[in-house]
């Protein structure tokens, strides 16, 4: 069979498609692009949070697949796609607590800025707005690691926040340049 006979053998005809059954494939198909489009974040968080593992874990920590939680502010599935992969990262870390802990930390200020921050109607405004909400938003590693090791809970969350301030300044401007060309909404 030539490709053209395969793309025609695949193309409905009128004969054989009905207008529900349209409409179903039609939604079962938007169903599995946006399931796909979550995987390859999650995916993409995990590969690059263990690929830069040195600069990834511990009190002194720039995440860069942080910048990915810009990905919130375009499209609500991303926030527990980013808090998927958050957990499986955090295996690799602190262990079962940093998994639930940093997981959920991640899930609330992903919601927190994105109801925030979505009313703001200025990009960088938006996105620096964002960094600063999450960056505060360590306070509960800092908890976590103040319960765990004794770690000081100031610096601790000093050090924390700058990492995470970092990645996503680091991230606004990868995702500003991606976002020229891939519209993150959909």
């Amino acid at each position: 069979m030539t490709k053209l006979q395969y793309k025609s053998a695949c193309v409905p005809t009128s004969s054989n498609v009905t207008p529900d059954s349209n409409h179903s494939n039609s939604s079962q198909s938007t169903k599995v692009i946006a399931l796909t489009k979550s995987a390859i974040v999650v995916a993409l968080y995990v590969t690059i949070t263990i690929a830069l593992a040195p600069i990834s874990y511990g009190v002194i920590q720039c995440r860069l697949s942080e910048m990915l939680n810009f990905l919130a502010l375009h499209n609500k599935r991303y926030i527990i796609s980013i808090t998927v992969a958050c957990a499986i990262a955090n295996i690799f870390s602190f262990g079962p607590i940093d998994m639930v802990v940093g997981s959920l930390a991640s899930f609330v200020f992903l919601w927190i800025g994105r109801i925030i921050c979505n009313k703001i109607q200025n990009h960088i405004v938006k996105y620096a707005t964002f960094a600063v909400i999450f960056s505060v938003g360590m306070f509960p590693i800092a908890i976590e690691l103040k319960a765990m090791y004794n770690m000081p809970f100031f610096a601790t969350w000093l050090s924390l926040g700058l990492g995470e301030l970092v990645s996503l300044v680091l991230g606004g401007v990868v995702m500003t340049a991606l976002g020229k060309f891939i519209d993150f909404s959909k």
